[in-house]
């Protein structure tokens, strides 16, 4: 498949034996668990038991072999999305794939909320007014209720699941963005939340935080976290939790001493566990993990990441890319993505470029594949060719 070309593919179906359909569903959950999501795709077209077993949200238990990395871009014009699977970043010889945008004319500019599960949440950058859940490997999607309107909103959005309730829910908080600005008035918000499966937003209050602005991706123990912003007069930032299954915020402890005490860090999910990375002077960056989720004393500092500036973007971009891209505008010097299986640590720098940095030698590779756009903002996300209508059962 030549780089650029958009998913599903949908196939002929090969003349195989009929035997293939007799397979045991181990030997076939055991040959399916090894392929990249995107030949998963072709292959539910093999045959009747490949398809039924593919299909089943059970089978995804979110497997290593299924996650791949997803490009959100939004320059030159058009908002695109285009993804890479996890096992060729040991060769960086696969181009990346497009993927189809079905809703793209009723919403043509969006942001990525997060993924959960196989499902992306997408939502309206122009006018905050449209959210659709999307599975981009099916490409079905659905487009969540409006919610009641708000003069010149604020809003800030996620999506998680919980284990316990097994229950999708989106959370999306409201600010008056004006109010929020000048006083950080708490009583100037609102959080809603919609169950998949529901009919309506639910109003669950207010928020004592001002949550940052950008994707949630820090989804652990059935919590989304998030940032606050810092108050007046008060330089600290606070890690927030959203519990799905109870609908209250926690604030998350963070140790009395280290780097966590700066202003300037974001969150990330390592190995399961919930971490953060400092951003610290001339260009160095710490990752704290807390090992022991909800423990204080369980927070560590695991990784230390040291200058480092990739080759393509040695040459500064020109002014007028600034100015058209609202992902180059919101922009991090280094984001920390996820770490590997081969142990190295994915880093995205300045939406531009994405680098290998192997914790033990302390060397950088960049990273490099056919296709890739200029600008990009990146997304971990678990495959699967589950259908929406699993989320309502």
């Amino acid at each position: 498949m030549s780089a650029g070309s958009a998913f599903p593919l949908h196939n002929k179906k090969p003349n195989l034996p009929h035997q293939m359909d007799n397979l045991s569903h181990d030997v076939l959950r055991h040959i399916l668990s090894r392929l990249p999501i995107s030949s998963l795709i072709r292959f539910q077209y093999v045959c009747r038991s490949w398809r039924l077993l593919a299909q089943n949200p059970q089978f995804l238990d979110q497997h290593e072999n299924f996650r791949c990395l997803i490009f959100h871009c939004d320059y030159p014009i058009r908002n695109h999305l285009c993804f890479v699977d996890f096992p060729a970043f040991q060769q960086q010889k696969q181009p990346v794939k497009r993927i189809s945008t079905p809703f793209s004319a009723t919403m043509p500019e969006y942001d990525v909320v997060g993924s959960c599960n196989g499902f992306l949440c997408l939502s309206d950058s122009l006018y905050n007014e449209k959210l659709f859940i999307y599975n981009p490997f099916t490409r079905e999607h659905l487009e969540l209720p409006k919610t009641k309107e708000f003069p010149n909103p604020d809003v800030v959005c996620g999506i998680g699941f919980h284990p316990q309730t097994k229950q999708f829910k989106v959370i999306k908080i409201v600010y008056s963005r004006g109010f929020r600005r000048i006083q950080r008035r708490v009583h100037h918000s609102e959080v809603q939340i919609f169950t998949l499966g529901s009919s309506n937003w639910r109003s669950v209050g207010r928020i004592s935080h001002h949550l940052a602005h950008g994707q949630s991706q820090a989804i652990v123990n059935g919590r989304l976290h998030w940032v606050s912003l810092p108050r007046r007069h008060h330089h600290g930032r606070t890690i927030v939790s959203f519990d799905l299954g109870t609908e209250e915020f926690i604030d998350i402890p963070k140790p009395d001493y280290g780097s966590l005490s700066r202003c300037n860090y974001h969150l990330v999910i390592l190995n399961g566990c919930l971490s953060a990375a400092v951003y610290c002077t001339h260009g160095k960056m710490e990752i704290w993990v807390m090992e022991q989720y909800g423990v204080k004393e369980s927070w560590v500092k695991r990784f230390n990441i040291g200058t480092y500036m990739p080759k393509s973007i040695k040459q500064e971009a020109s002014e007028i890319s600034f100015k058209v891209s609202k992902i180059v505008l919101r922009s991090k010097i280094v984001k920390v993505v996820c770490i590997l299986k081969s142990g190295e640590i994915l880093l995205e720098y300045r939406n531009r470029a994405l680098v290998l940095f192997n914790p033990t030698t302390g060397k950088f590779k960049d990273v490099i594949f056919e296709g890739m756009p200029n600008w990009f903002h990146t997304v971990v996300h678990f495959g699967s060719l589950n259908r929406i209508d699993s989320l309502f059962e």
